[in-house]
């Protein structure tokens, strides 16, 4: 698997991640392509599920709320596609908005 693909495939879902990050483990040359879309696509996935539960819990007490739980879940899916997006150019610019949350809080190339 390429460093580029490695990318590519953290940000399918956890599964895709964990993939990503054994396969990344295995190599002896660390890439910093990787490491950096490693954290951001797992800043990224902590922060759906965070805000999922805690939105999932809000319409559950105002229904009203659903409507923004929905839109929670589709710029969550916009943030993954434009992360798929930087990784296939293989450049390190962090996700809109919310990657700069992400950035040096995960390393992975220990």
């Amino acid at each position: 698997m390429t460093n580029k693909s490695m990318a590519i495939v953290a940000y399918i879902t956890i599964i895709g991640w964990i993939v990503s990050y054994l396969e990344y483990k295995k190599r002896t040359d660390k890439s910093p392509l990787v490491n950096y879309h490693l954290g951001q696509s797992l800043g990224l996935i902590i922060l759906s599920v965070v805000l999922g539960v805690a939105l999932s819990v809000l319409a559950a007490i105002v229904p009203a709320l659903s409507m923004v739980s929905m839109v929670t879940g589709i710029v969550t899916l916009v943030l993954l596609l434009l992360g798929v997006i930087t990784a296939n150019n293989e450049a390190t610019k962090p996700l809109p908005v919310v990657g700069k949350l992400f950035e040096g809080k995960f390393d992975f190339s220990k």
